[in-house]
């Protein structure tokens, strides 16, 4: 059975919908059978992040409202050996959708891949409850801001109230001149402040925002320092 994996964050701009797409391409590269669901209903972006915007016909609120079947919506990465995404509606419109309808979808799902991993909203709100019902493990993505930090706690402690008790975080977009010169939290701080597991630190760098905007995963360049740090942090993750 496949394991549900949820990657949150407690405010926007922290670098989730990137950190999901290259977790999710890792995870293929090492030989597993991935889908990466885009859960934010009405902001999708992880179409986009993997380059697969033009493939969308069917989404995750067709599926769970009995527009279509599974795999009608499953949208095959070719670039990957068993890499799926499923895409979030253009428009939000999620009053029919339960937690109970996410946890039969995600049951369904377990039956096909090893891990299906949930790009969910931004924030602590209903819809973040919704992506986090049938997860089995949470990462919570953050930056080296006292704002993201407070918000990446409130939402530690949602899930740690809907019983995810695994859980870990990465901390995102770090700049090493910034904590060394004290104008940003660091690391001991931030360790102190969240109580979840630290699973990585993803060090600032453009090439990551350049490869986005193309819909490429950065993990693509397998030789690179990003690369072997995305592989690390999966690693961490699914020891989790």
């Amino acid at each position: 059975m496949g394991e549900v994996i949820l990657v949150a964050s407690g405010k926007g701009g922290t670098g989730k919908t990137v950190f999901t797409a290259n977790m999710g391409a890792v995870l293929a590269q090492k030989g597993f059978r991935v889908v990466m669901i885009d859960m934010d209903m009405g902001l999708r972006n992880l179409d986009i992040a993997m380059g697969l915007e033009n493939k969308v016909i069917y989404d995750v609120s067709d599926v769970m409202t009995g527009m279509c079947r599974i795999k009608q919506a499953l949208i095959r990465d070719k670039r990957f050996s068993g890499l799926y995404l499923m895409s979030s509606p253009q428009h939000r419109d999620d009053g029919e959708i339960t937690p109970l309808h996410m946890q039969v979808l995600c049951n369904k799902l377990r039956q096909r891949f090893d891990y299906i991993i949930i790009d969910a909203p931004s924030g602590i709100d209903d819809g973040t409850m919704l992506a986090a019902a049938a997860a089995d493990k949470a990462v919570i993505v953050t930056v080296p801001e006292y704002t993201a930090i407070r918000d990446a706690d409130i939402l530690d402690r949602m899930l740690l109230q809907m019983d995810k008790t695994r859980r870990c975080y990465v901390l995102n977009k770090v700049k090493a001149e910034l904590i060394s010169s004290g104008f940003v939290p660091g690391l001991c701080e931030i360790t102190q402040m969240l109580r979840p597991e630290l699973a990585g630190i993803i060090q600032y760098d453009d090439n990551i925002h350049i490869a986005a905007n193309n819909g490429v995963p950065i993990v693509l360049k397998r030789d690179s320092y990003i690369s072997q740090n995305f592989m690390n942090i999966a690693e961490r993750v699914i020891r989790l």
